[in-house]
């Protein structure tokens, strides 16, 4: 089901430039940060039956330590926000990193700072805005150990993860624009790219299976997660449709334990 002219001009809204058949996607920043800094915040007396007191520092640290701009100075008054204000504050946010400049630079086509939703909900809102396929490697993902295995503490999927402190980007250039980060001490990975046509299909080892719709962000799993919920805004979902609680993602997150990377 296509979107609607209203709604695609809001998605397009949220994305800088206009992704292109051909263009290499690239993550800039490790995803998943900001919410495992929540999660480690107000999960601390669970997580510290299992977890050291430096391995929870690290993860509530982890949105100005590991991402491609110091998301850490958004997490503190968004409940107070509206999500156009809270958009406008993260792009803006962003677009001060030198890894923003370095892709305009470099002439990217496509620019998203990754929020709600996670990597997932961003891959599918690029490819829709740019009316393309995609072909994405999960395994080629930044993620941290310290994500990884927090979120197998609460059954949760990294990539639908709140990841601001994280960039998607589309751009003709992508080995480049890893080499930079990297040199920058910035987790990035170019991770697949952009196809001609409307599949969208997501790889992890010799498995494959295609990108659905955006769904609820995990934190709405918690009961502190309200302020991080949908609110029947995601684009294309139907409000009036009924939900299901079937997750067609589940069991095969793709998730890599230490031994696997």
């Amino acid at each position: 089901m296509k979107l609607g002219q209203k709604a695609m001009e809001a998605l397009r809204a949220e994305i800088t430039g206009k992704l292109k058949a051909g263009d290499d996607l690239v993550v800039a920043g490790d995803i998943a940060l900001s919410g495992t800094a929540l999660i480690a915040e107000k999960e601390k007396e669970t997580l510290k039956s299992y977890f050291s007191e430096g391995f929870l520092w690290d993860a509530r640290r982890s949105p100005s330590l590991y991402g491609a701009y110091d998301a850490e100075v958004l997490l503190g008054d968004r409940e107070n926000l509206t999500c156009e204000q809270m958009n406008g504050r993260k792009r803006a946010c962003a677009e001060k990193s030198s890894v923003w400049e370095a892709a305009r630079n470099m002439g990217a086509d496509a620019l998203y700072v990754l929020g709600t939703g996670g990597v997932l909900a961003g891959l599918w809102k690029m490819a829709e805005a740019g009316e393309t396929g995609i072909q994405a490697d999960l395994r080629k993902i930044p993620v941290r150990q310290e994500t990884i295995e927090i979120c197998e503490r609460f059954d949760l999927n990294p990539y639908r993860l709140f990841s601001e402190g994280a960039l998607l980007i589309g751009t003709q250039n992508g080995a480049e624009l890893e080499l930079f980060c990297r040199q920058k001490g910035i987790p990035a990975a170019v991770i697949g790219k952009a196809v001609k046509g409307n599949d969208r299909l997501l790889y992890s080892g010799e498995n494959c299976r295609y990108l659905e719709r955006p769904a609820e962000d995990e934190l709405t799993k918690f009961s502190w997660g309200s302020s991080w919920k949908n609110k029947g805004l995601l684009p294309g979902k139907d409000k009036n449709r009924k939900s299901h609680k079937r997750n067609p993602d589940k069991g095969n997150t793709g998730i890599l334990s230490e031994k696997d990377k």
